[in-house]
């Protein structure tokens, strides 16, 4: 999930970058076309001038001339900046197509992995509550000072305050008991409570214990 959120995280800001630079490339263009429009009217009115015959100096009809010819050199040039420009306008559209599509893709992911979680949770919060009632009606049938022990105990014990007596082995510690060890559990009656040695926990018996 860490991990999905922090590859949706990485792919918003790269689509953040590419959508700046498309709206940057966008202006750029139109200031370019700007250009190009300002410089095309001007050689237009200079060519008109030159077409009606009012200019009859020869030394104003070789400027006019020469400046219908810069302004179409001038022309041209920022015409390829605007063709440039158009390309990068168009690599970076591209590049906030694919990502847009990666951020869906990812954000789908987030969303599933996101609905399986809140459903384990709910999973797990309904198994807590079940097993609380149970515990509830079985620490109704325990003795008080027993199960002031057993909290105490599951709370020293990483929350296991009794373990299973399996094989003559404590399922808690998973240490085995020792000859004398097993003699007093043996020896203790059926409703004393017996506890490992080792880790303290109490020892549940059962016909599996191994005694």
């Amino acid at each position: 999930m860490q991990a999905l959120e922090g590859d949706l995280a990485q792919h918003r800001d790269l689509l953040v970058a590419a959508q700046t630079e498309e709206s940057d490339t966008d202006r750029e263009q139109t200031k370019a076309e700007q250009d190009v429009d300002q410089v095309r009217q001007r050689a237009a009115r200079d060519q008109q001038r030159l077409d009606s015959g009012a200019i009859t100096s020869p030394k104003d009809l070789e400027n006019l001339q020469r400046e219908i010819v810069s302004l179409a050199k001038r022309q041209g040039d920022l015409e390829d900046v605007v063709l440039e420009v158009m390309e990068r306008r168009e690599s970076a559209q591209e590049r906030v197509g694919e990502l847009t599509a990666r951020v869906e893709s990812v954000q789908a992911k987030v969303d599933d992995a996101t609905a399986r979680r809140d459903a384990a949770f709910e999973e797990i919060d309904g198994e807590v509550a079940t097993v609380t009632k149970e515990r509830e009606v079985v620490a109704a049938s325990v003795p008080a000072d027993l199960l002031k022990l057993y909290d105490k105990l599951r709370a020293q014990q990483g929350g296991v305050g009794a373990a299973k007596l399996f094989q003559r082995r404590c399922e808690g510690c998973r240490l085995e008991l020792n000859i004398t060890e097993l003699n007093d559990v043996r020896a203790a009656a059926p409703d004393e409570v017996v506890r490992c040695e080792n880790c303290r926990r109490i020892l549940v018996r059962t016909a599996d214990s191994g005694l």
